[in-house]
């Protein structure tokens, strides 16, 4: 009897042992973990002394502080201000405002009589106070008179510049993207020369860079047709960003160029009847080196090349059209 309950005690932890073990949740591939504060943590500690002193030019500057605080994700120290509006500027890079998005702003805040959602700001060498998110809400405040305005007050200028990967306010299209992108490179060339491969997080995409020289240049390139080819072949240059910023001007002319060759194989498909608002899309396809060539990549310089070859040999009079009609839905013609 010994044996025998000796010998089930030994299967039955063996048993225990194999047993199957709830399955973990997987954690995707890139996701980041953060520890984080509790909601004691965030405000239990003194403020070290660099935000005493921003507590300091903030009052200097006309404004007041409301309390100050840390990230709740990151333990950084903020302060939450009240700013003198007049103080308060965007920062130079960000995208072209919209009219229409400000009246309706301002109508809002104007009929709640509330302004419930702070700007992000960061103090300038100059005194003033950079908003790198909060453009339409800024402009809508001043057409409402306000004179002053609520803000989360970071001491890190970098955070300028960065803030853009966060930007949910309103959903940027691919040119705002990349006119906001190109405007911040050219401010950090000045204040930062660094390789260009440093500002990954700032620039999200190294194609945007090139694709916002090009939308300056032509305000009504069709950029998604090429969004994605330069998305396989663009990479980061290990250049410091005032010399990257040449390379890339170099290659949005390219860009450009193949671009007139793109609009006249458009122009001679329309010729032979083709009406679809999917002609440059379709015609980028096919002049992608890459097209077929799955997991295969080229420098983008090579890659314009190719096209730009392919672009001088396309006729137009070998297209079909169960071609169009076979091809995946690109971008639609930008107006």
């Amino acid at each position: 009897m010994a044996k025998r309950a000796e010998s089930t005690g030994r299967a039955k932890k063996a048993a225990e042992k194999t047993a199957k073990k709830p399955a973990q949740p997987r954690r995707k591939k890139g996701a980041v973990s953060i520890k984080g504060l509790s909601a004691v943590e965030v405000t239990s500690d003194s403020p070290p002394p660099e935000i005493e002193a921003l507590v300091q030019a903030i009052r200097e500057s006309g404004g007041g502080v409301v309390g100050s605080y840390r990230d709740p994700a990151g333990g950084h120290w903020h302060l939450l201000a009240s700013l003198p509006i007049e103080r308060v500027e965007p920062t130079p890079f960000q995208r072209d405002i919209s009219k229409t998005h400000v009246e309706r702003l301002g109508s809002v805040i104007g009929r709640m009589g509330r302004f419930l959602d702070p700007i992000i700001a960061v103090r300038t060498d100059q005194g003033m106070f950079w908003s790198p998110n909060g453009h339409h809400r800024l402009a809508a405040m001043r057409q409402l008179g306000a004179r002053s305005i609520l803000a989360v007050v970071v001491p890190e200028l970098s955070v300028a510049y960065q803030i853009l990967a966060m930007n949910t306010e309103k959903g940027h299209n691919l040119r705002e993207k990349s006119l906001e992108v190109i405007r911040m490179a050219r401010s950090l060339a000045e204040l930062d020369p660094r390789p260009e491969k440093d500002f990954a997080l700032e620039f999200e995409e190294p194609d945007y860079l090139t694709l916002g020289l090009a939308y300056e240049k032509r305000g009504r390139l069709s950029g998604g047709a090429y969004h994605p080819v330069l998305r396989r072949v663009e990479a980061f240059l290990d250049s410091p960003l005032p010399t990257a910023l040449q390379v890339r001007e170099l290659r949005a002319e390219k860009l450009l160029t193949l671009d007139d060759k793109v609009g006249d194989a458009v122009v001679a498909l329309k010729e032979r009847g083709f009406t679809s608002p999917y002609l440059r899309a379709f015609v980028v396809a096919r002049l992608n080196p890459l097209r077929f060539r799955r997991g295969a990549t080229m420098s983008a310089d090579d890659a314009l090349d190719a096209m730009m070859a392919a672009a001088q040999k396309f006729d137009a009079a070998k297209v079909k059209v169960g071609d169009l009609a076979a091809a995946p839905p690109g971008p639609a013609e930008e107006s």
